[in-house]
């Protein structure tokens, strides 16, 4: 089962995780996952926005269709849903081939913690 994992880490911590899946992935062989990362909330939701939520949403429960059938099911232009898919596709959240768009991950999760400077 392939999963995405959708973190807000700073740069040091990423580069850290990072180092050790890598040598867990090394020492044991086993699948760790997927992992996006953005450096703050803001650079998050930049990227995947309240629609392309919605996309990623829909495309788990729909499985492979055409842009224009996503656009039907989401009630949005196919030129908005085209634009949308493109820079969830740069990101490695959506697939497309020449049957359709889909999403490759059996499970996505979002993963980030908010704390006080005071913590």
């Amino acid at each position: 089962m392939r999963t995405l994992t959708i973190r807000i880490l700073d740069e040091d911590a990423a580069m850290q995780e990072m180092q050790q899946r890598f040598v867990n992935t090394w020492k044991t062989g086993e699948y760790a996952g997927e992992f996006l990362t953005f450096e703050s909330p803001s650079a998050l939701f930049r990227a995947i926005t309240p629609k392309r939520w919605e996309l990623i949403s829909k495309l788990q429960r729909l499985g492979k269709v055409s842009l224009r059938e996503l656009a039907r099911q989401t009630q949005r232009d196919v030129h908005r849903i085209h634009d949308d898919v493109n820079s969830l596709k740069e990101l490695g959240i959506v697939e497309q081939d020449d049957k359709g768009v889909s999403i490759p991950y059996q499970k996505i999760h979002t993963d980030f913690t908010l704390s006080s400077l005071a913590a």
